[in-house]
C-alpha cells in the first residue's frame, strides 16, 4: 500500500510513495511519472495565456496527467480578481471537457470558488489543497462537493487537529506541497489525530484516490 502525496512541488522518486507533482506549462518535465498541470493565479501572464492553455489541453489528454492544477483564486495578490476568475474558468472548462479532477489554490475567495463551480456546472472532482481554515469553511466546501487536502498547516498549526478530525473519511487527502517534511510524517500525524493505524489511513486515502482519479 503506497503513501499518496496529493500535491507536491518536489519529485522524490520513492517506491513507497505515489506523488502527484505540480507542473507549470512552460517548465514541463516529461520525466515525472504522475503530475498535475495548470496556471497558478500567482503566475498568470496574459501574453502567454493562450500558449499555456494549449499546453495544458495537450497534457490533459495524456494518461499520466492525473489532474488540472494547481489553479484557483487568491484575493491577497495584485493580479486583478476578474482576470484570475477568467483564467480559472477557462481551466475548469478544460478539466470538465477532458474529465480530469482539479487541484485548487484558494485564498480568501471561497464564495467565489463555490460560485464558479455552480455557474459552470462542474461535475469533475474539485480538490482544495493546503487547507488552513476552520470547521465552518470545511463543512461548506464538503457540502458543495469539494474534497480537502491537508499537509503544511496540519503539521504547523495544532488548531487544525479538530478541523481534520471532523472531515469525513471519504473526503480528505494528504500532501506535502512545498514543506521539507516527508509525506510519511504527514501520515503519522494524521493517523494520530484520527486515532487509527497508519496502514488504515493508507487504505482510506488509497480508496479516495482510486475513487477520484479512477486509478
Amino acid at each position: 500500500m503506497k503513501f499518496i502525496n496529493l500535491h507536491t512541488h518536489k519529485f522524490t522518486n520513492q517506491d513507497s510513495v505515489l506523488e502527484l507533482v505540480n507542473q507549470y506549462p512552460q517548465e514541463f518535465d516529461a520525466g515525472i511519472p504522475f503530475y498535475s498541470i495548470g496556471i497558478h493565479p500567482w503566475y498568470i501572464n496574459e501574453q502567454k495565456l493562450e500558449a499555456d492553455l494549449q499546453i495544458i489541453e495537450s497534457k490533459l489528454q495524456e494518461n499520466n496527467c492525473l489532474a488540472l492544477g494547481e489553479c484557483g483564486l487568491d484575493k491577497r495578490i495584485e493580479v486583478p480578481l476578474e482576470l484570475q476568475q477568467m483564467v480559472f474558468e477557462k481551466q475548469l472548462l478544460l478539466a470538465q471537457n477532458y474529465n480530469k479532477p482539479v487541484l485548487i489554490h484558494c485564498v480568501a475567495a471561497f464564495q467565489e470558488l463555490v460560485a464558479a463551480k455552480k455557474k459552470l456546472k462542474i461535475t469533475v472532482p474539485m480538490l482544495l489543497h493546503g487547507f488552513s481554515k476552520n470547521k465552518q469553511v470545511a463543512k461548506e466546501l464538503i457540502n458543495n462537493g469539494f474534497y480537502i487536502s491537508f499537509g503544511k498547516y496540519l503539521l504547523q498549526n495544532p488548531e487544525m487537529r479538530t478541523v481534520f478530525e471532523d472531515v469525513p473519511s471519504d473526503r480528505f487527502f494528504l500532501e506535502t506541497d512545498t514543506v521539507e517534511e516527508s509525506i510519511q510524517k504527514v501520515y503519522a500525524l494524521a493517523a494520530a489525530y484520527k486515532n487509527i493505524e497508519i496502514e488504515e489511513l493508507q487504505k482510506i486515502v488509497n480508496n479516495n484516490f482510486n475513487q477520484v482519479f479512477n486509478f
